[in-house]
């Protein structure tokens, strides 16, 4: 069984479109799982107060038909959760980002948009991860990844890795600007990062 995780997404439609169509061709029969921050809340994380926004536009960047192109599970980001937290409407939309997981798993792994876990440091970057189980999909930092007990590994696109073992984590990369996503093989404990030709 393969998976195709994608996220960071931030209301792009077009980079959408194209990781979508890349996703059709290369793993057709993939069971498609997004990472969170689908959506781009316009409020920074700094600007919000008790003020609480009575439509999604005021908000967040909604394109045309580009909610209809989300037909797939997906874990909550930090987008989703601000634009919850500083709405307060009847809106389907509003209630389809309330009701977003914050992990989901798939097989033995476990999908998190990771910003729940402790980032800083320059460059910006992962410090440090509370995970159970492995291998961990995450997203947040838009930068494709895989680390093994803590330790970065070098990646290259397009070729498999063993994810087997423990305290494996994998960031799936970010679907705007970079057009990037992961094919994970549950049966062959491979993942592959895949980019989508600019």
């Amino acid at each position: 069984m393969n998976y195709a995780l994608l996220g960071d997404i931030h209301s792009s439609k077009e980079d959408l479109e194209k990781v979508l169509a890349h996703i059709t061709e290369r793993a057709p029969e993939a069971i498609r799982v997004g990472t969170g921050d689908l959506f781009e809340c316009t409020i920074s994380k700094k600007d919000i107060t008790d003020k609480k926004f009575l439509t999604l536009e005021e908000v967040m960047i909604i394109p045309e038909g580009f909610p209809e192109l989300l037909t797939f599970f997906s874990v909550r980001g930090n987008q989703e959760e601000r634009i919850v937290q500083i709405t307060e409407t009847e809106d389907p939309l509003r209630e389809k980002l309330s009701t977003l997981p914050e992990t989901l798993e798939i097989g033995q792994a476990e999908v998190i948009h990771g910003h729940q876990w402790q980032w800083g440091g320059e460059p910006w970057s992962l410090i440090h991860a509370e995970v159970d189980t492995s291998p961990v999909f995450y997203g947040h930092s838009h930068r494709s990844a895989l680390s093994r007990d803590g330790v970065d590994q070098a990646i290259e696109f397009g070729v498999p890795y063993d994810v087997a073992g423990e305290r494996v984590l994998v960031n799936v990369g970010a679907v705007i600007g970079d057009r990037e996503w992961v094919l994970y093989d549950l049966n062959d404990h491979t993942v592959t990062f895949m980019k989508v030709d600019m």
